[in-house]
């Protein structure tokens, strides 16, 4: 089953989980973009094929709020919107076990992917294929152990939020490839697509959409203390 978050005739959200992937991949696993077609072909009936448009991507570890596309014309905008990263507030909730030195910063680093070991590393910016990379970052919680950070996208690279809070020395809880020291039961990392917020690409009106956390222990703790805040 999918938790939809969001849904009219142009646009739907979900919230996804860190065991789906968006799009069909080697692993042979159904896609989320799948799963929409059918969850939208049952729901209204609908006969052939549903058009569900893809219009961004989370890393398969992570959860949180996903946008899909029901038109063709709310793609091309969607896909436009993506593109310039001014039109598309994205906030990601990140539980962390070191303390950053500051409590508020911005982290700009450069990037290279490595597609061979599908990571990406700071590097200088005369690298090879070296791409700027910009998040604001803030502290917003704390547990017996654990930070939380509330982190907003300013560029959007491969493995971004991780490769940069590993970099200053936050890899985020169960992310073994950025230096976490063991995984999380469930094999995802403790990363979260918190909220989007956007102009709608049809009706043109503000749109704010939220994604609950994933139901564990840790994650229940901070959401509660942020209601509480």
């Amino acid at each position: 089953m999918i938790e939809v978050l969001f849904e009219d005739n142009h646009i739907i959200a979900v919230n996804k989980k860190t065991s789906d992937i968006v799009q069909g991949d080697k692993t042979g696993d159904e896609p989320l973009s799948h799963k929409v077609g059918k969850y939208l072909k049952e729901k209204y009936k609908k006969p052939g094929n549903v058009f569900v448009g893809v219009t961004h991507r989370i890393d398969r570890p992570v959860s949180g709020v996903l946008l899909f596309a029901r038109t063709s014309k709310a793609l091309t905008r969607l896909n436009a919107m993506f593109k310039d990263k001014e039109q598309i507030c994205k906030t990601y909730w990140a539980i962390v076990k070191n303390k950053p030195k500051e409590t508020t910063g911005r982290l700009t680093n450069y990037l290279r992917k490595d597609s061979s070991k599908n990571k990406s590393f700071v590097s200088n910016a005369n690298a090879n294929g070296a791409k700027e990379a910009i998040l604001d970052y803030k502290v917003i919680g704390k547990s017996d152990k654990y930070f939380l950070l509330e982190v907003s996208l300013l560029t959007g690279r491969h493995h971004q939020i991780r490769a940069q809070l590993s970099a200053m020395g936050c890899p985020i809880k169960g992310d073994l490839k950025y230096g976490f020291s063991r995984s999380n039961p469930d094999a995802g990392i403790s990363l979260h697509a918190r909220s989007i917020q956007f102009v709608h690409p049809v009706q043109k009106e503000e749109i704010r959409i939220e994604a609950p956390v994933p139901n564990d222990q840790l994650w229940n703790f901070f959401e509660k203390q942020m209601s509480n805040a």
